[in-house]
């Protein structure tokens, strides 16, 4: 399952990023690594933008940057 398909209040575990080497290291700055915990806040009415809260920052994401990392259902704070 992919970050897009969460629902709202939804959390996940990251459990891998497929993307380009710089896309990588941008979501890797922001604190979207493998393994980190995700929560969705938020999508906007046309569904192109996910508000998510990752370490306590909340962070937006184009629709299709959330396409490429693949995580799995989790229980995790929000």
């Amino acid at each position: 399952m992919y970050l897009n398909e969460l629902s709202k209040n939804e959390c996940a575990k990251i459990v891998a990023i497929k993307c380009t080497d710089k896309l990588k290291a941008r979501l890797s700055s922001f604190g979207i690594t493998r393994g980190s915990d995700v929560f969705i806040i938020e999508h906007t009415l046309s569904k192109n933008t996910i508000e998510i809260k990752i370490n306590n920052t909340k962070i937006a994401l184009r629709k299709s940057e959330a396409k490429l990392i693949e995580v799995e259902k989790s229980s995790c704070k929000n």
